[in-house]
């Protein structure tokens, strides 16, 4: 019966970070850098909101765009935070983690014939979606700028069919962010164009030097901005995730989540109304941890004679493969057989990330000191 599946369906492949990660988990003695999921326990005033709430029979269904009092934090999280201001009735949805935000955003706004421009490289969940509904990813390659995605590189790519143009950032895999100038740019090159932008902000509480700014600030009518409490709060189990939109937009978002989920768990929903208010800084002690992370990973990989890019935000880095006639598959695999050390393939992150791999650093210095060695290492036997 297999030849009755919907051949989008068949065309599309699972995730390349997960592929090669669960291809060499269980090896012995492998140091795996390969998982963007936070290294840090859910707090624990959250966990004891979620037994609370399973306590008092806080297990049915919610509203199906989600609890109304966790609707007014996060609206008012995000006032407070960045100040985006929308109604918590009826321009916010509680999702099931940011992935579900960003398929009904998709599947809400798109159609066949339809394009999205994307940067190159970029996160490996947009694409799938995308083609499943019938609209076409179009990459813009952002390698020689920084791996910065601005309106100078978006603009020869707009054509009568674009419906969307994707703003992941900070960015995974590269970590690098936008400024607010480099947004202003973007919102006035689309000001007078019929063209959503979904920004993807889920990583918005994990930028070290500045504070987030969302586009959603200048182009409002036209923005779908995503977030969620996987990386800011480690709560990547918890599956809570928000879109927010303006109602026009948001209330036809709402039909496709309502038959795609119902609403998301009631039980983590009380546990991210306690993330929201109580918790409303619980990421700062782990962005300052991050940070550490990433100085120091950048003094070692740069003294290794890596070609790096500093991440502004996130926890990763993508760098450039130092050898050449090898595919970034192959770099890694041969990674792995020799230095027991993981890491992802760039090709992971679209055709455009081919020649780089992706170090996540959400694991411990000791973890990050030991794969430094051994990169290092290895890297030595290819001179």
């Amino acid at each position: 019966m297999e030849y009755l599946i919907n051949k989008k369906v068949k065309d599309i492949e699972i995730s390349g970070i997960r592929k090669f990660s669960n291809m060499v988990a269980g090896n012995e003695g492998m140091l795996a850098l390969t998982i963007g999921q936070p290294d840090f326990p859910t707090p624990a005033h959250i966990k004891e909101a979620a037994k609370k709430a399973i306590d008092e029979d806080f297990t049915t269904y919610t509203h199906n765009a989600g609890d109304l009092a966790l609707r007014q934090a996060a609206c008012d999280f995000v006032a407070k935070k960045y100040s985006l201001n929308y109604h918590p009735t009826t321009e916010v949805i509680v999702t099931t983690g940011a992935s579900e935000a960003i398929d009904i955003a998709f599947r809400t706004i798109l159609e066949e014939g339809v394009e999205v421009i994307l940067p190159g490289p970029v996160y490996p969940g947009y694409e799938p979606i995308i083609r499943l509904c019938g609209a076409t990813p179009i990459y813009v390659d952002i390698k020689e700028n920084d791996f910065r995605f601005t309106a100078e590189l978006i603009e020869p790519y707009i054509t009568d069919k674009t419906r969307c143009i994707v703003l992941p950032y900070p960015s995974n895999p590269t970590g690098v962010s936008l400024n607010k100038k480099e947004l202003v740019a973007i919102a006035d090159l689309l000001q007078d164009k019929d063209i959503f932008v979904l920004a993807d902000e889920i990583y918005s509480e994990l930028l070290f030097d500045a504070t987030h700014i969302s586009i959603g600030s200048f182009l409002r009518e036209k923005t779908i901005v995503i977030n969620g409490l996987s990386k800011s709060h480690s709560m990547t189990g918890w599956r809570i995730g928000f879109l927010f939109a303006p109602e026009n937009i948001c209330q036809q978002i709402l039909k496709v989540h309502q038959y795609n989920v119902t609403c998301a768990s009631s039980i983590s929903q009380q546990a991210a109304l306690q993330a929201l208010t109580v918790g409303i800084d619980d990421s700062l002690p782990m962005k300052e941890e991050y940070k550490k992370r990433r100085d120091y990973l950048y003094s070692r990989l740069t003294d290794i004679g890596l070609e790096v890019v500093n991440p502004d935000g996130a926890f990763y880095f993508f760098i450039k493969i130092p050898v050449s006639g090898i595919t970034s598959f192959d770099f890694c695999l041969d990674l792995v057989e020799k230095a027991n050390l993981a890491v992802v393939p760039g090709s992971a992150f679209s055709p455009l990330g081919e020649g780089y791999f992706r170090i996540s650093f959400a694991y411990s210095f000791d973890t990050l000191k030991e794969a430094c060695d051994r990169l290092g290492t290895y890297l030595d036997t290819l001179k």
